[in-house]
């Protein structure tokens, strides 16, 4: 998808060059211009949310867009009602959009029509165009117009926005594209663009000699090549934040194969990776005065002769011993070797990102991820950025020993897959939890929210999720 232009604009919104000018409607309220009013008063255009009438003026359309009622209008609505306009500009040819900006939610008009503008039709012989960039004769400026827009607030939304999907992309991309060769590859290209951003990749012995055996127990079932993709961060100031994603580039659910249904979506299984990669390249892109290093283990799990087995026993890098119960269980072991990693890298607070367990779609459906944490303060401010930037999570419980005790193993220290299915996404944590060395520590369990969300402005398909979050919350860290 090619890149939007976006822009603010200090000045009258109806003396923009755009072909297409945007004007809000709160319910109660009138608009200055009569002809446009007139439409109010015949029922054309409506203040109800996601509502969107459409005239003509000068030679330009104008949008008359519903934001409901004044006093709670807030980023999350204007995301909901950017992504209505960007739909309805985008059927109509739209080239070039300006929108009337509301005081206070101007970025997230920016965020809404982005990622609702988003397409990837990268394998489509003959994509049909649906507005994505202006190259291909779709959307290509998104202007913000008014007599105090925040440029800086502008230009930071288009950035957490165009990082979110280049996330997705790399999320649509199919299993035999997107390998952890390729992903590698991607962090590499990042990091050559920002002079603050270094690169570290372990290959398969580089992984075994760090004595990872959780992560090399996963990819040694596959013969494509694994990488721990390490990228770090000097921004000066603030906190070591240590950014950890899962990055299975294809699950297959290794000798505890899953059935067939669904399977190909296990191609969304690198999900946590891809937004850390991602985050990390716009907060290198941003500048923000912080310090983040960000891990993603990426591997196939795949079923072969030389696959781990159920009842196996493997050591992970801080000697914690494994017994391996289920081989479909594998994103905690691979994060285990990369949260200890983080560890060991000196960071101070840490937040992973994996797509970890069904038990938590069954729990909270795709509008929440789940959180988990050992310390109040920090889970506090993860939700915080979470909240600011839409995407949502609740805290559900950890820390009691009925849960510890549950992960203990029979003929090892502890066990991936206890038996039962009791709290599952709760003791996945806690598995988790053994390999921070008592770091402030979040786990979001993003199962649910990575892809198929029911948003307006995400629609079907890779979400993107946590990629605006860990900026926000590199941001919220630095200040």
């Amino acid at each position: 998808m090619p890149p939007i232009d976006v822009s603010a604009r200090r000045g009258a919104p109806e003396q923009t060059d755009a072909d297409t000018r945007v004007v809000g409607l709160f319910e109660g309220e009138s608009l200055e211009d009569p002809a446009l009013q007139a439409l109010v008063e015949s029922g054309e255009a409506k203040a109800d949310s996601e509502k969107v009438a459409v005239t003509h003026q000068d030679g330009k359309r104008v949008l008359i867009a519903g934001l409901g009622k004044r006093d709670e209008l807030d980023a999350e609505r204007a995301r909901v009602a950017a992504s209505a306009v960007a739909a309805r500009a985008r059927e109509l040819g739209t080239r070039s959009l300006s929108w009337a900006a509301p005081d206070g939610v101007a970025a997230a008009i920016v965020e809404g029509t982005l990622l609702r503008l988003y397409r990837f039709d990268r394998f489509k012989s003959n994509a049909d165009d649906d507005g994505g960039g202006g190259d291909d004769g779709g959307i290509g400026s998104v202007e913000l117009a008014g007599e105090s827009v925040p440029e800086e607030e502008v230009q930071r939304a288009r950035i957490d926005s165009e990082a979110q999907n280049k996330a997705r992309d790399l999320q649509n991309l199919p299993a035999n594209v997107a390998t952890p060769i390729f992903l590698a590859e991607r962090a590499a290209e990042i990091a050559a663009q920002h002079d603050a951003l270094e690169i570290e990749l372990l290959d398969r012995d580089g992984i075994v000699s760090r004595g990872m055996g959780a992560f090399a127990a996963v990819a040694q079932g596959t013969y494509q090549e694994p990488r721990l993709i390490v990228l770090r961060y000097s921004g000066g100031g603030g906190s070591h934040l240590g950014f950890v994603g899962k990055a299975v580039t294809f699950d297959t659910g290794g000798i505890s194969i899953k059935p067939s249904a669904k399977m190909h979506e296990m191609k969304f299984d690198m999900s946590g990776g891809a937004a850390v990669i991602e985050s990390l390249g716009a907060i290198a892109q941003l500048g923000l005065p912080v310090t983040v290093t960000g891990i993603v283990p990426a591997t196939e799990n795949m079923p072969s002769g030389r696959s781990m087995k159920p009842g196996d026993i493997v050591t992970a890098m801080n000697g914690t011993t494994i017994e391996i119960n289920n081989t479909d269980a594998e994103g905690r072991l691979i994060l285990a070797d990369a949260l200890a990693y983080a560890v060991e890298q000196g960071v101070e607070r840490i937040v992973d990102l994996a797509t970890l367990t069904g038990a938590i779609i069954v729990a909270l459906g795709s509008t929440y991820a789940g959180l988990f944490s050992n310390d109040d303060d920090w889970c506090g401010r993860v939700e915080a950025a979470g909240q600011a930037t839409g995407e949502l999570g609740w805290r559900l419980p950890l820390l009691h020993k009925e849960y510890e005790d549950a992960v203990k193993g029979e003929y090892a220290d502890i066990s991936n897959a206890p038996e039962g299915r009791k709290a599952s996404s709760i003791v996945a944590a806690e598995f988790l939890r053994r390999f921070v060395d008592d770091k402030p520590w979040v786990h979001i369990d993003i199962a649910g929210t990575a892809w198929g969300m029911d948003r307006p402005y995400v629609r079907k398909g890779a979400s993107g999720y946590g990629v605006r979050t860990l900026i926000e919350l590199a941001a919220a860290s630095a200040a």
